[in-house]
Protein backbone atom coordinates (compact mmCIF):
# COMPACT_ATOMS: atom_id res chain seq x y z
CA UNK A 1 0.00 0.00 0.00
CA UNK A 2 1.78 3.09 -1.25
CA UNK A 3 0.75 5.96 1.02
CA UNK A 4 4.00 7.84 0.51
CA UNK A 5 3.31 9.99 -2.56
CA UNK A 6 0.26 12.22 -2.94
CA UNK A 7 -0.53 11.28 -6.53
CA UNK A 8 -4.23 11.09 -7.45
CA UNK A 9 -5.68 7.67 -8.29
CA UNK A 10 -9.28 8.61 -9.04
CA UNK A 11 -10.70 9.36 -12.52
CA UNK A 12 -10.33 12.69 -14.29
CA UNK A 13 -13.82 14.27 -14.47
CA UNK A 14 -15.61 13.43 -17.73
CA UNK A 15 -16.27 17.09 -18.61
CA UNK A 16 -12.58 17.88 -18.27
CA UNK A 17 -11.54 14.97 -20.49
CA UNK A 18 -14.11 16.06 -23.08
CA UNK A 19 -12.80 19.62 -23.07
CA UNK A 20 -9.27 18.30 -23.61
CA UNK A 21 -10.40 16.15 -26.50
CA UNK A 22 -12.43 18.93 -28.11
CA UNK A 23 -9.39 21.22 -28.09
CA UNK A 24 -6.93 18.58 -29.33
CA UNK A 25 -6.76 20.05 -32.85
CA UNK A 26 -4.48 22.91 -31.75
CA UNK A 27 -1.77 23.40 -34.40
CA UNK A 28 -0.80 26.94 -33.40
CA UNK A 29 1.27 28.20 -30.49
CA UNK A 30 -0.76 28.65 -27.30
CA UNK A 31 -0.82 31.90 -25.35
CA UNK A 32 1.63 32.02 -22.43
CA UNK A 33 -0.79 34.35 -20.66
CA UNK A 34 -3.64 31.89 -21.16
CA UNK A 35 -6.70 32.30 -23.35
CA UNK A 36 -9.18 35.03 -22.38
CA UNK A 37 -11.58 32.26 -21.27
CA UNK A 38 -8.94 30.70 -19.04
CA UNK A 39 -7.89 34.01 -17.48
CA UNK A 40 -11.55 34.77 -16.75
CA UNK A 41 -12.06 31.29 -15.28
CA UNK A 42 -9.02 31.65 -13.00
CA UNK A 43 -10.04 35.13 -11.84
CA UNK A 44 -13.62 34.00 -11.28
CA UNK A 45 -12.51 30.99 -9.24
CA UNK A 46 -10.19 33.10 -7.08
CA UNK A 47 -13.04 35.56 -6.47
CA UNK A 48 -15.52 32.81 -5.52
CA UNK A 49 -13.38 30.29 -3.69
CA UNK A 50 -10.66 32.55 -2.25
CA UNK A 51 -12.87 35.59 -1.59
CA UNK A 52 -10.58 37.89 -3.59
CA UNK A 53 -12.52 40.94 -4.80
CA UNK A 54 -9.67 43.13 -6.06
CA UNK A 55 -8.02 43.52 -9.47
CA UNK A 56 -5.98 40.33 -9.79
CA UNK A 57 -3.22 39.41 -12.17
CA UNK A 58 -3.43 35.74 -13.18
CA UNK A 59 -1.19 33.36 -15.12
CA UNK A 60 -1.47 29.62 -15.94
CA UNK A 61 1.54 27.45 -15.11
CA UNK A 62 2.76 24.01 -16.13
CA UNK A 63 1.59 22.54 -12.84
CA UNK A 64 2.57 24.25 -9.61
CA UNK A 65 5.89 22.49 -9.00
CA UNK A 66 7.73 24.14 -11.88
CA UNK A 67 6.60 27.54 -10.64
CA UNK A 68 7.71 26.78 -7.08
CA UNK A 69 11.10 25.64 -8.33
CA UNK A 70 11.74 28.57 -10.67
CA UNK A 71 9.88 31.44 -9.01
CA UNK A 72 12.87 32.89 -7.09
CA UNK A 73 14.92 32.91 -10.30
CA UNK A 74 12.08 34.38 -12.37
CA UNK A 75 11.58 37.17 -9.82
CA UNK A 76 15.25 38.12 -9.82
CA UNK A 77 16.46 36.49 -6.60
CA UNK A 78 20.23 36.16 -6.88
CA UNK A 79 23.29 34.88 -4.97
CA UNK A 80 23.61 36.78 -1.71
CA UNK A 81 19.83 37.09 -1.32
CA UNK A 82 17.78 35.14 1.23
CA UNK A 83 14.60 33.12 0.73
CA UNK A 84 12.57 32.23 3.84
CA UNK A 85 10.74 28.90 3.92
CA UNK A 86 8.73 27.12 6.65
CA UNK A 87 10.76 24.97 9.07
CA UNK A 88 8.83 21.89 7.91
CA UNK A 89 7.85 22.08 4.27
CA UNK A 90 7.74 20.82 0.70
CA UNK A 91 11.39 20.30 -0.38
CA UNK A 92 11.03 22.22 -3.66
CA UNK A 93 10.92 25.57 -1.82
CA UNK A 94 14.53 25.03 -0.80
CA UNK A 95 15.46 23.60 -4.19
CA UNK A 96 14.09 26.71 -5.92
CA UNK A 97 16.10 29.00 -3.69
CA UNK A 98 19.25 26.98 -4.35
CA UNK A 99 18.65 27.14 -8.11
CA UNK A 100 18.72 30.92 -7.79
CA UNK A 101 21.91 30.72 -5.73
CA UNK A 102 20.18 32.19 -2.69
CA UNK A 103 20.60 31.37 0.98
CA UNK A 104 17.71 29.63 2.76
CA UNK A 105 16.33 30.42 6.21
CA UNK A 106 13.80 28.06 7.80
CA UNK A 107 11.44 30.00 10.07
CA UNK A 108 7.83 29.78 11.23
CA UNK A 109 7.61 33.21 12.85
CA UNK A 110 8.55 36.70 11.71
CA UNK A 111 10.61 37.31 14.84
CA UNK A 112 12.77 34.28 13.97
CA UNK A 113 13.78 35.89 10.67
CA UNK A 114 15.15 39.03 12.26
CA UNK A 115 16.02 42.33 10.53
CA UNK A 116 17.88 40.74 7.62
CA UNK A 117 17.87 43.15 4.63
CA UNK A 118 18.94 40.32 2.32
CA UNK A 119 15.49 38.67 2.51
CA UNK A 120 13.80 38.98 -0.90
CA UNK A 121 11.07 36.33 -0.81
CA UNK A 122 9.12 34.49 1.87
CA UNK A 123 7.17 31.29 1.27
CA UNK A 124 4.12 30.38 3.31
CA UNK A 125 2.13 27.18 2.81
CA UNK A 126 -1.42 26.80 4.07
CA UNK A 127 -2.78 24.15 4.22
CA UNK A 128 0.71 22.78 4.73
CA UNK A 129 2.33 19.91 2.92
CA UNK A 130 3.22 17.78 4.83
CA UNK A 131 1.64 18.77 8.15
CA UNK A 132 -1.89 19.82 7.13
CA UNK A 133 -1.60 22.89 9.36
CA UNK A 134 -3.81 25.87 8.43
CA UNK A 135 -2.67 29.45 9.04
CA UNK A 136 -5.41 31.81 10.29
CA UNK A 137 -6.20 35.08 8.54
CA UNK A 138 -4.54 37.08 11.33
CA UNK A 139 -1.22 35.31 10.77
CA UNK A 140 -1.41 35.75 7.01
CA UNK A 141 -2.18 39.44 7.42
CA UNK A 142 0.89 39.92 9.67
CA UNK A 143 3.14 38.24 7.12
CA UNK A 144 1.76 40.37 4.28
CA UNK A 145 2.19 43.57 6.30
CA UNK A 146 5.73 42.53 7.30
CA UNK A 147 6.64 41.85 3.67
CA UNK A 148 5.28 45.16 2.42
CA UNK A 149 7.14 47.14 5.06
CA UNK A 150 10.41 45.58 3.89
CA UNK A 151 9.78 45.22 0.16
CA UNK A 152 9.76 41.41 0.46
CA UNK A 153 7.59 39.35 -1.90
CA UNK A 154 5.18 37.03 -0.05
CA UNK A 155 4.21 33.85 -1.89
CA UNK A 156 1.54 31.52 -0.53
CA UNK A 157 1.34 27.92 -1.74
CA UNK A 158 -2.38 27.11 -1.49
CA UNK A 159 -2.63 23.91 -3.53
CA UNK A 160 -4.73 22.21 -0.82
CA UNK A 161 -7.06 25.13 -0.08
CA UNK A 162 -10.13 23.19 -1.27
CA UNK A 163 -9.50 20.35 1.18
CA UNK A 164 -10.23 21.64 4.67
CA UNK A 165 -11.47 19.05 7.19
CA UNK A 166 -11.46 20.43 10.73
CA UNK A 167 -11.16 24.07 9.68
CA UNK A 168 -11.71 26.19 6.58
CA UNK A 169 -8.44 27.33 4.96
CA UNK A 170 -8.06 31.04 4.14
CA UNK A 171 -6.29 32.30 1.04
CA UNK A 172 -3.68 35.02 1.29
CA UNK A 173 -5.73 36.76 -1.43
CA UNK A 174 -8.87 36.87 0.72
CA UNK A 175 -10.29 40.30 1.47
CA UNK A 176 -9.82 39.75 5.22
CA UNK A 177 -6.07 39.38 4.59
CA UNK A 178 -5.23 41.86 1.83
CA UNK A 179 -8.35 44.02 1.55
CA UNK A 180 -8.22 43.72 -2.24
CA UNK A 181 -4.68 45.11 -2.46
CA UNK A 182 -2.29 42.43 -3.76
CA UNK A 183 0.90 44.49 -3.86
CA UNK A 184 3.85 42.17 -3.27
CA UNK A 185 1.63 39.10 -2.84
CA UNK A 186 1.23 35.95 -4.95
CA UNK A 187 -0.83 32.78 -4.43
CA UNK A 188 0.05 29.48 -6.13
CA UNK A 189 -2.73 26.98 -6.95
CA UNK A 190 -3.00 23.59 -8.58
CA UNK A 191 -5.70 21.46 -10.20
CA UNK A 192 -3.80 18.25 -9.43
CA UNK A 193 -5.54 17.54 -6.14
CA UNK A 194 -9.01 19.10 -6.44
CA UNK A 195 -9.61 17.85 -10.00
CA UNK A 196 -7.22 14.85 -10.33
CA UNK A 197 -5.23 16.66 -13.02
CA UNK A 198 -1.70 15.83 -11.86
CA UNK A 199 -1.09 14.19 -15.24
CA UNK A 200 -2.21 17.32 -17.09
CA UNK A 201 0.29 19.64 -15.33
CA UNK A 202 -2.29 22.35 -14.74
CA UNK A 203 -1.65 25.10 -12.22
CA UNK A 204 -1.86 28.87 -11.93
CA UNK A 205 -0.69 31.85 -9.93
CA UNK A 206 -2.67 34.94 -8.97
CA UNK A 207 -2.00 38.19 -7.17
CA UNK A 208 0.01 41.38 -7.74
CA UNK A 209 -0.57 42.39 -11.40
CA UNK A 210 2.92 43.92 -11.61
CA UNK A 211 4.62 40.71 -10.45
CA UNK A 212 2.41 38.64 -12.75
CA UNK A 213 3.48 40.91 -15.62
CA UNK A 214 7.16 40.29 -14.80
CA UNK A 215 6.58 36.54 -14.71
CA UNK A 216 4.72 36.63 -18.02
CA UNK A 217 7.51 38.49 -19.78
CA UNK A 218 10.19 36.04 -18.69
CA UNK A 219 8.05 32.95 -19.21
CA UNK A 220 7.29 33.97 -22.80
CA UNK A 221 11.00 33.89 -23.61
CA UNK A 222 11.58 30.71 -21.60
CA UNK A 223 8.84 28.80 -23.40
CA UNK A 224 6.97 28.07 -20.16
CA UNK A 225 3.61 27.65 -21.89
CA UNK A 226 0.61 25.54 -20.90
CA UNK A 227 -0.56 23.53 -23.98
CA UNK A 228 -3.80 24.77 -25.53
CA UNK A 229 -5.79 21.55 -24.89
CA UNK A 230 -4.79 21.67 -21.22
CA UNK A 231 -5.89 25.32 -21.04
CA UNK A 232 -9.32 24.26 -22.32
CA UNK A 233 -9.45 21.47 -19.75
CA UNK A 234 -8.57 23.94 -17.00
CA UNK A 235 -11.55 26.11 -17.95
CA UNK A 236 -13.86 23.10 -17.59
CA UNK A 237 -12.35 22.19 -14.21
CA UNK A 238 -12.47 25.72 -12.79
CA UNK A 239 -16.09 26.34 -13.77
CA UNK A 240 -17.48 23.19 -12.12
CA UNK A 241 -17.43 22.51 -8.38
CA UNK A 242 -19.58 19.35 -8.45
CA UNK A 243 -16.63 17.09 -9.22
CA UNK A 244 -14.60 18.81 -6.48
CA UNK A 245 -17.28 18.01 -3.89
CA UNK A 246 -17.33 14.40 -5.05
CA UNK A 247 -13.56 14.11 -4.75
CA UNK A 248 -13.61 15.71 -1.31
CA UNK A 249 -16.08 13.05 -0.21
CA UNK A 250 -13.73 10.30 -1.43
CA UNK A 251 -10.82 11.73 0.51
CA UNK A 252 -12.95 12.32 3.59
CA UNK A 253 -14.06 8.68 3.60
CA UNK A 254 -10.46 7.46 3.32
CA UNK A 255 -9.41 9.82 6.09
CA UNK A 256 -12.13 8.41 8.34
CA UNK A 257 -10.63 4.94 7.84
CA UNK A 258 -6.92 5.77 8.17
CA UNK A 259 -7.00 8.28 11.01
CA UNK A 260 -8.57 6.02 13.67
CA UNK A 261 -6.47 3.09 12.44
CA UNK A 262 -3.29 5.08 13.03
CA UNK A 263 -4.43 6.23 16.47
CA UNK A 264 -5.25 2.66 17.50
CA UNK A 265 -1.82 1.56 16.26
CA UNK A 266 -0.13 3.93 18.70
CA UNK A 267 0.41 6.95 16.50
CA UNK A 268 -0.22 10.56 17.46
CA UNK A 269 -1.67 12.74 14.70
CA UNK A 270 -0.26 16.28 14.57
CA UNK A 271 -2.30 19.07 12.91
CA UNK A 272 -3.62 17.36 9.72
CA UNK A 273 -6.68 19.61 9.81
CA UNK A 274 -6.63 20.02 6.02
CA UNK A 275 -4.98 18.63 2.92
CA UNK A 276 -4.27 15.12 1.68
CA UNK A 277 -2.01 13.81 4.42
CA UNK A 278 -1.94 12.63 8.00
CA UNK A 279 1.15 13.85 9.85
CA UNK A 280 1.84 11.05 12.31
CA UNK A 281 4.44 10.10 14.92
CA UNK A 282 5.23 7.25 17.29
CA UNK A 283 7.82 9.46 19.05
CA UNK A 284 10.67 7.57 17.44
CA UNK A 285 13.09 8.23 14.59
CA UNK A 286 11.08 8.53 11.38
CA UNK A 287 13.21 5.91 9.65
CA UNK A 288 12.33 3.40 12.35
CA UNK A 289 8.66 4.15 11.75
CA UNK A 290 9.10 3.87 7.97
CA UNK A 291 10.77 0.49 8.46
CA UNK A 292 8.05 -0.66 10.87
CA UNK A 293 5.35 0.22 8.33
CA UNK A 294 7.29 -1.23 5.40
CA UNK A 295 7.34 -4.60 7.16
CA UNK A 296 3.54 -4.44 6.97
CA UNK A 297 3.68 -3.58 3.27
CA UNK A 298 2.78 0.08 3.89
CA UNK A 299 4.92 2.82 2.35
CA UNK A 300 5.08 6.20 4.11
CA UNK A 301 7.19 9.32 3.56
CA UNK A 302 9.80 10.01 6.28
CA UNK A 303 9.49 13.38 7.97
CA UNK A 304 13.21 13.99 7.49
CA UNK A 305 12.46 14.75 3.84
CA UNK A 306 10.63 17.91 4.96
CA UNK A 307 13.09 19.44 7.41
CA UNK A 308 15.42 18.61 10.31
CA UNK A 309 12.76 19.33 12.93
CA UNK A 310 10.44 16.68 11.44
CA UNK A 311 12.70 13.72 12.16
CA UNK A 312 10.10 11.89 14.29
CA UNK A 313 7.13 12.15 11.95
CA UNK A 314 5.94 10.34 8.85
CA UNK A 315 3.53 11.55 6.18
CA UNK A 316 0.62 9.24 5.35
CA UNK A 317 -1.20 10.06 2.10
CA UNK A 318 -4.94 9.69 1.51
CA UNK A 319 -4.30 9.25 -2.21
CA UNK A 320 -4.79 5.50 -2.56
CA UNK A 321 -7.80 3.52 -3.70
CA UNK A 322 -10.52 2.64 -1.23
CA UNK A 323 -9.37 -0.99 -1.31
CA UNK A 324 -5.73 -0.10 -0.58
CA UNK A 325 -6.70 2.26 2.24
CA UNK A 326 -8.89 -0.41 3.85
CA UNK A 327 -6.10 -2.96 3.50
CA UNK A 328 -3.63 -0.57 5.15
CA UNK A 329 -6.01 -0.02 8.05
CA UNK A 330 -6.33 -3.78 8.56
CA UNK A 331 -2.55 -4.20 8.66
CA UNK A 332 -2.11 -1.28 11.05
CA UNK A 333 -4.27 -3.19 13.51
CA UNK A 334 -1.43 -5.72 13.87
CA UNK A 335 1.03 -3.15 15.25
Amino acid sequence: MDLSIGTPVDPVPAAVRQALADASDSPGYPLTAGTPRLRAAIAGWLARECRASGDLGVLPTIGSKELVAWLPTLLGVRPGDVVVIPSVCYPTYEAGARLAGAEVIRADSLTAIGPDPRVKLIWINSPSNPTGKVLPAEHLRKVVDWGRERGVTVVSDECYVSLGWETTPVSVLADEVTGGDYTGVLAVHSLSKRSNLAGYRAGFVGGDPALIGELLTVRKHAGMIVPAPVQAAMVAALTDETHVAEQRDRYAARREILRPALLKAGFEISWSEAGLYLWATRDEDCWATVDRLARLGILAAPGAFYGPSAAKHVRIALTATDERVSAAAERLATL
